[in-house]
Protein backbone atom coordinates (compact mmCIF):
# COMPACT_ATOMS: atom_id res chain seq x y z
CA UNK A 1 0.00 0.00 0.00
CA UNK A 2 1.73 2.98 -1.37
CA UNK A 3 0.20 6.91 0.32
CA UNK A 4 -0.43 8.59 -3.05
CA UNK A 5 -1.01 11.69 -1.60
CA UNK A 6 1.89 11.98 0.95
CA UNK A 7 4.86 14.15 0.15
CA UNK A 8 6.10 17.28 -1.59
CA UNK A 9 5.62 16.01 -5.27
CA UNK A 10 2.47 13.65 -5.00
CA UNK A 11 0.45 12.36 -6.61
CA UNK A 12 2.71 12.61 -9.36
CA UNK A 13 6.06 11.17 -8.51
CA UNK A 14 4.35 9.37 -6.12
CA UNK A 15 2.23 7.46 -8.81
CA UNK A 16 5.48 7.30 -11.22
CA UNK A 17 7.28 5.22 -8.70
CA UNK A 18 4.91 3.00 -8.59
CA UNK A 19 4.89 2.55 -11.68
CA UNK A 20 8.45 1.83 -12.12
CA UNK A 21 8.48 -0.13 -9.35
CA UNK A 22 5.69 -2.47 -11.27
CA UNK A 23 8.03 -2.60 -14.73
CA UNK A 24 11.04 -3.52 -12.59
CA UNK A 25 9.66 -6.45 -10.65
CA UNK A 26 6.72 -8.77 -10.64
CA UNK A 27 5.11 -10.77 -7.78
CA UNK A 28 3.15 -7.71 -6.38
CA UNK A 29 0.67 -5.69 -6.33
CA UNK A 30 0.21 -1.95 -5.27
CA UNK A 31 -2.89 0.01 -3.66
CA UNK A 32 -2.53 3.71 -4.44
CA UNK A 33 -4.51 5.40 -1.34
CA UNK A 34 -6.11 8.92 -2.22
CA UNK A 35 -7.82 10.77 -4.75
CA UNK A 36 -8.96 8.80 -7.28
CA UNK A 37 -9.33 11.12 -9.76
CA UNK A 38 -5.64 12.56 -9.25
CA UNK A 39 -4.22 9.50 -9.51
CA UNK A 40 -6.11 8.16 -12.42
CA UNK A 41 -5.23 11.74 -14.12
CA UNK A 42 -1.41 10.35 -13.42
CA UNK A 43 -1.85 7.36 -14.56
CA UNK A 44 -3.38 8.59 -17.69
CA UNK A 45 -0.18 10.53 -18.14
CA UNK A 46 1.85 7.80 -18.26
CA UNK A 47 -0.12 5.51 -20.58
CA UNK A 48 -0.44 3.03 -17.97
CA UNK A 49 -2.88 0.47 -16.92
CA UNK A 50 -2.96 -2.84 -15.24
CA UNK A 51 -4.49 -4.75 -12.74
CA UNK A 52 -1.57 -4.67 -10.67
CA UNK A 53 -2.41 -1.52 -9.30
CA UNK A 54 -5.39 -1.37 -7.06
CA UNK A 55 -7.17 2.44 -6.39
CA UNK A 56 -8.51 3.39 -3.22
CA UNK A 57 -10.40 6.34 -3.00
CA UNK A 58 -9.86 8.57 0.13
CA UNK A 59 -11.10 11.95 0.13
CA UNK A 60 -9.08 14.10 2.80
CA UNK A 61 -5.39 14.40 2.95
CA UNK A 62 -2.86 15.17 5.87
CA UNK A 63 -0.64 17.79 5.28
CA UNK A 64 2.65 18.75 6.40
CA UNK A 65 1.21 22.30 8.21
CA UNK A 66 -1.27 19.78 10.20
CA UNK A 67 -0.86 19.13 13.80
CA UNK A 68 -0.19 15.60 13.78
CA UNK A 69 -2.31 13.81 16.50
CA UNK A 70 -4.87 16.75 15.56
CA UNK A 71 -5.24 15.46 11.65
CA UNK A 72 -4.94 11.60 12.63
CA UNK A 73 -7.56 11.87 15.02
CA UNK A 74 -9.77 13.79 13.02
CA UNK A 75 -9.00 12.94 9.31
CA UNK A 76 -10.66 9.65 9.72
CA UNK A 77 -10.76 9.19 5.66
CA UNK A 78 -6.95 10.77 4.82
CA UNK A 79 -4.88 8.16 2.82
CA UNK A 80 -2.17 7.89 5.48
CA UNK A 81 -4.64 7.02 8.43
CA UNK A 82 -6.60 4.55 5.94
CA UNK A 83 -3.19 3.04 4.73
CA UNK A 84 -2.54 2.62 8.65
CA UNK A 85 -5.96 1.21 9.52
CA UNK A 86 -5.33 -1.57 6.65
CA UNK A 87 -1.92 -2.60 8.31
CA UNK A 88 -3.86 -2.87 11.80
CA UNK A 89 -6.80 -4.81 10.27
CA UNK A 90 -4.44 -7.07 8.24
CA UNK A 91 -5.59 -5.80 5.05
CA UNK A 92 -2.08 -5.17 3.82
CA UNK A 93 1.39 -6.12 4.61
CA UNK A 94 3.59 -2.70 3.62
CA UNK A 95 2.93 0.98 4.13
CA UNK A 96 4.66 3.37 2.56
CA UNK A 97 4.02 7.34 2.77
CA UNK A 98 6.16 10.61 1.97
CA UNK A 99 3.73 12.75 3.90
CA UNK A 100 4.15 14.27 7.55
CA UNK A 101 6.54 12.78 9.49
CA UNK A 102 4.73 13.48 12.67
CA UNK A 103 1.37 12.41 11.37
CA UNK A 104 2.85 9.27 9.94
CA UNK A 105 4.54 8.74 13.58
CA UNK A 106 1.81 9.61 15.54
CA UNK A 107 -0.39 7.35 13.58
CA UNK A 108 1.70 4.60 14.07
CA UNK A 109 1.32 4.85 17.69
CA UNK A 110 -2.18 5.32 17.50
CA UNK A 111 -3.40 3.26 15.01
CA UNK A 112 -1.21 0.50 13.43
CA UNK A 113 -0.39 -0.45 16.74
CA UNK A 114 3.26 -1.79 18.15
CA UNK A 115 4.47 -5.12 18.51
CA UNK A 116 3.39 -6.66 21.87
CA UNK A 117 6.13 -5.45 24.29
CA UNK A 118 7.55 -2.95 22.71
CA UNK A 119 7.57 0.57 24.54
CA UNK A 120 8.19 2.93 21.11
CA UNK A 121 8.87 2.26 17.83
CA UNK A 122 12.21 3.80 16.29
CA UNK A 123 12.66 5.05 13.08
CA UNK A 124 16.20 3.06 11.61
CA UNK A 125 17.84 4.28 8.35
CA UNK A 126 20.70 2.60 7.07
CA UNK A 127 23.70 4.78 6.51
CA UNK A 128 27.08 4.04 4.47
CA UNK A 129 29.47 2.98 6.19
CA UNK A 130 33.07 1.05 5.70
CA UNK A 131 31.71 -1.82 7.14
CA UNK A 132 28.90 -1.76 4.62
CA UNK A 133 26.30 -0.10 6.28
CA UNK A 134 25.18 0.91 9.52
CA UNK A 135 21.60 1.10 11.45
CA UNK A 136 21.00 4.51 13.27
CA UNK A 137 18.28 3.71 15.85
CA UNK A 138 16.30 5.57 16.68
CA UNK A 139 16.51 8.99 14.18
CA UNK A 140 13.85 11.16 15.00
CA UNK A 141 11.05 9.50 16.52
CA UNK A 142 11.83 9.31 20.24
CA UNK A 143 13.35 12.70 21.69
CA UNK A 144 13.40 11.08 25.17
CA UNK A 145 14.53 8.13 25.79
CA UNK A 146 14.32 6.20 29.01
CA UNK A 147 17.07 3.12 29.83
CA UNK A 148 14.97 -0.04 28.65
CA UNK A 149 14.12 1.89 25.15
CA UNK A 150 17.82 2.06 24.19
CA UNK A 151 17.50 -1.90 24.79
CA UNK A 152 14.74 -2.67 22.89
CA UNK A 153 16.23 -0.23 19.93
CA UNK A 154 18.93 -2.51 20.46
CA UNK A 155 17.29 -5.91 20.01
CA UNK A 156 15.36 -4.20 17.26
CA UNK A 157 18.55 -2.99 15.28
CA UNK A 158 20.01 -6.15 15.81
CA UNK A 159 17.44 -8.08 14.35
CA UNK A 160 17.01 -6.08 11.19
CA UNK A 161 20.53 -6.19 10.50
CA UNK A 162 21.19 -9.97 11.31
CA UNK A 163 17.61 -10.92 8.91
CA UNK A 164 18.00 -8.47 6.28
CA UNK A 165 21.82 -7.30 5.77
CA UNK A 166 22.59 -10.97 6.55
CA UNK A 167 25.15 -9.39 9.69
CA UNK A 168 26.43 -12.32 11.46
CA UNK A 169 26.41 -11.05 15.50
CA UNK A 170 25.55 -7.48 14.72
CA UNK A 171 27.55 -5.06 16.76
CA UNK A 172 25.87 -2.93 18.80
CA UNK A 173 27.26 0.57 20.37
CA UNK A 174 25.17 3.27 22.36
CA UNK A 175 26.40 6.69 21.07
CA UNK A 176 27.36 9.42 23.32
CA UNK A 177 29.55 11.84 24.05
CA UNK A 178 32.48 9.59 24.75
CA UNK A 179 33.91 5.73 24.83
CA UNK A 180 34.42 5.63 28.71
CA UNK A 181 31.79 4.13 31.32
CA UNK A 182 31.35 7.55 33.14
CA UNK A 183 30.46 9.84 30.09
CA UNK A 184 26.68 10.81 29.56
CA UNK A 185 23.75 11.64 31.83
CA UNK A 186 22.40 9.13 34.07
CA UNK A 187 20.25 7.91 31.73
CA UNK A 188 23.10 6.83 29.30
CA UNK A 189 24.79 5.56 32.04
CA UNK A 190 21.69 3.30 32.74
CA UNK A 191 21.39 1.85 29.45
CA UNK A 192 24.76 1.17 29.24
CA UNK A 193 24.62 -1.32 32.17
CA UNK A 194 21.55 -2.84 30.43
CA UNK A 195 22.82 -3.15 27.74
CA UNK A 196 25.79 -5.27 28.80
CA UNK A 197 23.32 -7.58 30.29
CA UNK A 198 21.72 -8.70 27.15
CA UNK A 199 22.54 -11.51 25.05
CA UNK A 200 23.81 -8.67 21.90
CA UNK A 201 27.28 -8.45 20.56
CA UNK A 202 27.35 -4.81 22.67
CA UNK A 203 30.63 -3.32 22.21
CA UNK A 204 30.04 -0.40 24.58
CA UNK A 205 29.81 3.23 24.20
CA UNK A 206 30.78 4.65 20.29
CA UNK A 207 31.43 8.36 19.20
CA UNK A 208 29.56 9.82 16.19
CA UNK A 209 32.41 9.10 13.82
CA UNK A 210 32.10 5.03 14.58
CA UNK A 211 28.74 5.22 12.86
CA UNK A 212 30.73 6.03 9.29
CA UNK A 213 34.51 4.28 10.02
CA UNK A 214 31.56 0.71 10.74
CA UNK A 215 33.36 -0.12 14.13
CA UNK A 216 29.19 -1.19 14.58
CA UNK A 217 26.52 -2.24 12.73
CA UNK A 218 23.93 -0.95 14.80
CA UNK A 219 24.22 2.96 16.45
CA UNK A 220 21.46 3.14 19.28
CA UNK A 221 20.42 6.49 20.70
CA UNK A 222 17.49 8.69 20.95
CA UNK A 223 15.58 10.47 18.15
CA UNK A 224 17.07 13.95 18.57
CA UNK A 225 20.64 12.42 18.51
CA UNK A 226 19.74 10.24 15.82
CA UNK A 227 17.87 12.62 13.66
CA UNK A 228 20.75 15.65 14.19
CA UNK A 229 23.59 12.92 12.76
CA UNK A 230 21.62 11.88 10.12
CA UNK A 231 21.01 15.54 8.47
CA UNK A 232 25.09 16.24 9.38
CA UNK A 233 25.63 12.77 7.57
CA UNK A 234 23.24 14.09 4.13
CA UNK A 235 24.75 17.55 4.24
CA UNK A 236 28.59 16.70 4.56
CA UNK A 237 27.75 14.48 1.47
CA UNK A 238 26.39 17.49 -0.51
CA UNK A 239 29.06 19.26 0.27
CA UNK A 240 31.62 16.69 -1.08
CA UNK A 241 30.57 15.78 -3.82
CA UNK A 242 29.88 20.05 -4.75
CA UNK A 243 33.48 20.38 -3.49
CA UNK A 244 34.40 17.58 -5.69
CA UNK A 245 32.19 19.22 -8.75
CA UNK A 246 34.78 22.31 -8.63
CA UNK A 247 38.04 20.58 -8.19
CA UNK A 248 36.92 18.24 -11.70
CA UNK A 249 35.73 21.28 -13.33
CA UNK A 250 39.11 23.57 -12.76
CA UNK A 251 41.29 22.16 -15.79
CA UNK A 252 41.52 20.20 -18.35
CA UNK A 253 43.57 17.91 -17.12
CA UNK A 254 41.41 17.30 -14.04
CA UNK A 255 37.74 16.91 -16.49
CA UNK A 256 40.36 14.17 -18.06
CA UNK A 257 40.66 12.76 -14.63
CA UNK A 258 37.44 13.09 -13.35
CA UNK A 259 36.41 10.73 -16.90
CA UNK A 260 38.88 8.11 -15.95
CA UNK A 261 36.68 7.93 -12.35
CA UNK A 262 33.44 8.72 -13.23
CA UNK A 263 32.23 5.23 -12.61
CA UNK A 264 33.71 5.02 -8.80
CA UNK A 265 32.19 8.50 -7.98
CA UNK A 266 28.74 7.88 -9.13
CA UNK A 267 28.63 4.31 -7.19
CA UNK A 268 29.96 6.66 -4.20
CA UNK A 269 27.26 9.44 -5.11
CA UNK A 270 24.55 6.33 -5.17
CA UNK A 271 25.41 5.74 -1.70
CA UNK A 272 24.79 8.67 -0.37
CA UNK A 273 21.68 9.44 -2.17
CA UNK A 274 18.28 9.55 -0.48
CA UNK A 275 16.45 8.55 -3.67
CA UNK A 276 18.83 5.16 -3.92
CA UNK A 277 18.60 4.24 -0.39
CA UNK A 278 14.55 5.01 -0.31
CA UNK A 279 12.25 5.03 2.46
CA UNK A 280 13.36 4.38 6.23
CA UNK A 281 11.36 1.45 8.23
CA UNK A 282 10.23 2.17 11.12
CA UNK A 283 11.33 -0.80 13.26
CA UNK A 284 8.14 -2.17 16.47
CA UNK A 285 5.61 -1.19 14.49
CA UNK A 286 2.90 -3.82 14.32
CA UNK A 287 3.56 -4.12 10.31
CA UNK A 288 5.91 -3.20 7.94
CA UNK A 289 5.74 0.85 7.67
CA UNK A 290 8.12 3.20 5.59
CA UNK A 291 8.75 6.89 5.83
CA UNK A 292 10.21 8.13 2.76
CA UNK A 293 11.68 12.05 2.85
CA UNK A 294 8.95 14.59 2.31
CA UNK A 295 10.70 15.88 -0.98
CA UNK A 296 11.00 12.35 -2.86
CA UNK A 297 10.96 11.71 -6.51
CA UNK A 298 9.73 8.99 -8.10
CA UNK A 299 12.71 7.11 -7.58
CA UNK A 300 13.05 7.20 -4.13
CA UNK A 301 9.31 5.73 -4.27
CA UNK A 302 10.03 3.11 -6.64
CA UNK A 303 13.42 1.91 -4.41
CA UNK A 304 11.55 1.98 -1.31
CA UNK A 305 8.41 -0.39 -3.04
CA UNK A 306 11.32 -2.82 -4.33
CA UNK A 307 13.35 -2.55 -0.72
CA UNK A 308 10.30 -3.36 1.05
CA UNK A 309 9.05 -6.11 -0.91
CA UNK A 310 12.60 -7.62 -0.40
CA UNK A 311 12.61 -7.20 3.23
CA UNK A 312 9.05 -8.53 3.69
CA UNK A 313 10.34 -12.33 3.21
CA UNK A 314 12.86 -11.97 5.43
CA UNK A 315 10.93 -12.16 8.81
CA UNK A 316 12.27 -9.69 10.89
CA UNK A 317 9.31 -8.52 12.17
CA UNK A 318 8.30 -12.26 13.28
CA UNK A 319 12.10 -12.29 14.55
CA UNK A 320 11.52 -8.81 16.80
CA UNK A 321 8.12 -10.13 18.23
CA UNK A 322 10.31 -13.72 19.22
CA UNK A 323 13.48 -11.50 20.67
CA UNK A 324 11.99 -8.96 22.64
CA UNK A 325 10.76 -10.42 25.66
CA UNK A 326 14.92 -10.47 26.04
CA UNK A 327 14.73 -7.16 27.10
CA UNK A 328 12.50 -8.51 30.46
CA UNK A 329 16.22 -10.56 31.04
CA UNK A 330 18.54 -7.72 30.56
CA UNK A 331 16.49 -6.07 33.63
CA UNK A 332 15.33 -8.39 35.83
CA UNK A 333 19.02 -9.53 36.28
Amino acid sequence: MVDAMGGDNAPEEIVKGCIDALKMKDGFEIELIGIEDEIKKCMDKYNFESKRIIITHTPEVIYNDDKPTVSIRRKKNSSMVTGLRKIRDNEGEIFISAGSTGALLAGTLLIAGRIEGVLRPALAPVVPSISGGTMIVDAGMNTRCRPENYVQFAIMGSSYMEKVYKKENPRVGLVNIGTEDEKGNAVLREALSLLRKCDLNFIGNIEGRDIAEGKVDVAVCDGFTGNAMLKMMEGTGKYFFHHMKRIFNNSFLSKISALLIKAHLKKLKDSVDPEIAGGTPILGANGLIFKCHGNSGAKAIQNTILNAYRISDTGFVDEIRKRITSMEVCIDD
